[in-house]
C-alpha cells in the first residue's frame, strides 16, 4: 500500500525556494516553487519529469522565494493551474521582472522564458470560495485558506487529501503594522469568524509545514521596532540620513507609514514603485486591519513625503533636507537604485557640501529583513567600520515567526508531525531539540514529531 508523502524540494533547512510536495496514490499537490537568491539564483531541486504529474499547486504569496520557480513548471510540462489570491497575482509581474534584472546582475541567465511565465494559469481563491470554508479544489481534493498577515494576498493552506491532512503556513505573521491574519484552525464548514468557538480533537492535522524563519527569536513587534526607532533617533539627531532599503511589496509599505508616524517632524524620501505600492494597498482593503487604511491615507496626504523622478530630485531633496528617512526598493541592497543611494550616502564631498552639517554626523543603512549570502546588503554589514560615514545595521522589522509563534500555532493547530521551515539547519535543529525538550514529541504529551529537514529529503504522513 503506497504512504502519503511529503518531498522537500526546497525551503526547508534554509531560507528561500520554497517548494514541498503532499504527495499520495492518486494526487500530488506543490506548494510554491520558489528561488533561493544567492548566486544566480538557486531553484527546487525536483526532477523535471516529476512537473506533469503534478495535481495542481498552490501559492502562498508573491515574494520570489516563495514563487519564481512556477515558470519552470510549465517549460517542464505542466498544464493545470495555480491557485492563489488576485493580489498576489498582481504582484507576481513585479517580481518576474525584478528577478530578472537580478539573474542578469549576477551574469546568469533565467532558466525559463517569457513564454514560460505567460503560460501559468491562476485560480482565484477569492472566487471560489471565502476564507474558513472548505472547497473540493478537485475531486478527491479539499482545501481552505486564510491570511497570513505577511503579504497582501499571502495566505495559509489546509489541504485534505486520500484520508490526510496538512497544514501548510506560508510565511505568517500575526505582528503586522497594516495587514490582517486569521487564527488557523479546522472547523469543517465553518467560515473563520467561528474558530474561536470551534473544538478542535486531538492531533486534526496529520501533518504540519511551519514558518519558523526567525529560529529561537522570541522578541515581539514592539521591541524590534522600539530598537530600531532609537538607531534611527541617533542618526537623526546628529543630522544624518537614514535609508531604509525594502522589498517591493509588504514590509516596505509598513516601515513608510511607521517612520511617518514615529518621526512627524522628519522629511521622507520614497521611491516611486514603493509609492505605488502603498497606493495600491489601500485599494486591498480585505487584507487590511481595520484601522489602516486611516493610517495610509494620512501618509499619501502628507506634506512632508516626497517621490523624486528622477536623479536630480533625489540630490536635490537629500541637499535641502537635513535628517531625511530614505525608503528605497531591494531590501537586499542589490538594485541600482539601493546602490546609488548608499553610494551618494558614503560620499564624504557630498556631505561636506551639505547645509547645516554637525561634525559627529553619520548616516545609517537600516537593513530590516534577510539579507542574503553575497547580496550587498550582507557585504555592508560584514564590513561595517564605525569609521564609515554611511553604517549599515541589522534590525528586524517582524515579518515571520520565532518560537514563541511556533508554539502559539501549535496549539492552535494540532499535529501528529510537524516540518518547521525557512531557517538554516542549524537554527532549526534548535527549535526543534527545544520543542521536543517541552514534550513535543510522540512519547510524551501531545502526539507530535517535530522535523528539522533539508531540500531533497521525503517524509511519509
Amino acid at each position: 500500500m503506497m504512504m502519503t508523502k511529503l518531498r522537500i524540494w526546497g525551503g526547508a533547512g534554509e531560507h528561500g525556494r520554497s517548494c514541498y510536495v503532499f504527495e499520495g496514490k492518486q494526487h500530488r499537490i506543490m506548494l510554491d516553487c520558489g528561488v533561493k537568491k544567492e548566486g544566480t539564483g538557486q531553484y527546487p531541486v525536483f526532477p523535471p519529469q516529476k512537473a506533469k504529474e503534478l495535481t495542481t499547486v498552490l501559492l502562498s504569496h508573491a515574494h520570489e522565494d516563495h514563487s519564481m520557480g512556477l515558470p519552470l513548471l510549465y517549460k517542464y510540462g505542466y498544464r493545470g493551474e495555480v491557485w492563489t489570491t488576485k493580489a498576489t497575482a498582481e504582484q507576481l509581474g513585479s517580481y518576474f521582472r525584478s528577478w530578472h534584472t537580478y539573474v542578469e546582475s549576477r551574469g546568469g541567465e533565467l532558466p525559463y522564458g517569457e513564454e514560460d511565465i505567460q503560460s501559468i494559469t491562476y485560480r482565484y481563491l477569492e472566487d471560489e470560495v471565502p476564507s474558513g470554508v472548505w472547497h473540493e479544489a478537485c475531486p478527491g481534493v479539499r482545501i481552505m485558506w486564510g491570511r497570513s498577515g505577511h503579504l497582501a494576498g499571502a495566505v495559509w493552506y489546509i489541504i485534505e487529501m486520500e484520508g490526510k491532512r496538512l497544514f501548510f503556513s506560508g510565511d505568517y505573521s500575526r505582528e503586522s503594522e497594516l495587514l490582517a491574519a486569521d487564527a488557523p484552525g479546522l472547523c469543517i464548514g465553518e467560515g473563520i469568524d467561528a474558530l474561536p468557538e470551534c473544538k478542535p480533537k486531538s492531533s486534526l492535522v496529520d501533518i504540519s509545514i511551519m514558518d519558523n524563519a526567525y529560529g529561537m527569536d522570541i522578541d515581539p513587534q514592539p521591541v524590534k521596532l522600539e530598537r530600531l526607532r532609537v538607531e534611527m533617533e541617533q542618526t537623526l539627531l546628529s543630522g544624518g540620513h537614514v535609508l531604509l532599503p525594502v522589498p517591493a511589496f509588504g514590509r516596505g509599505q509598513e516601515l513608510i507609514v511607521w517612520v511617518s508616524e514615529q518621526f512627524p517632524e522628519q522629511a521622507i524620501i520614497v521611491e516611486p514603485d514603493l509609492w505605488h505600492g502603498l497606493k495600491q494597498l489601500i485599494e486591498w482593503k480585505e487584507w487590511l486591519r481595520l484601522e489602516a487604511p486611516a493610517r495610509i491615507l494620512h501618509v499619501l496626504n502628507s506634506s512632508r513625503v516626497f517621490v523624486p523622478r528622477d536623479v536630480a530630485e533625489r540630490i536635490s531633496l537629500l541637499e535641502r533636507n537635513r535628517a531625511t528617512i530614505i525608503v528605497t526598493r531591494d531590501g537586499m541592497m542589490d538594485s541600482p537604485q539601493a546602490r546609488w543611494y548608499y553610494q551618494y550616502l558614503s560620499d564624504t564631498r557630498n556631505m561636506m557640501n551639505a547645509m547645516d552639517r554637525r561634525v559627529n554626523m553619520k548616516n545609517s543603512v537600516m537593513l530590516t529583513g534577510h539579507a542574503s549570502n553575497g547580496s550587498f546588503g550582507k557585504q555592508l554589514l560584514e564590513r561595517a567600520d564605525s569609521n564609515d560615514i554611511c553604517i549599515a545595521r541589522h534590525l528586524i522589522y517582524k515579518v515571520h515567526q520565532g518560537l514563541l509563534d511556533v508554539r502559539r500555532m501549535l496549539k492552535e493547530m494540532p499535529s501528529k508531525q510537524v516540518v518547521l521551515v525557512h531557517a538554516p539547519k542549524l537554527q532549526t535543529d534548535l527549535v526543534r531539540d527545544e520543542l521536543i525538550k517541552e514534550g513535543n514529541n510522540r512519547h510524551g504529551g501531545p502526539a507530535r514529531e517535530v522535523h528539522s529537514l533539508e531540500p531533497g529529503t521525503m517524509i511519509e504522513v
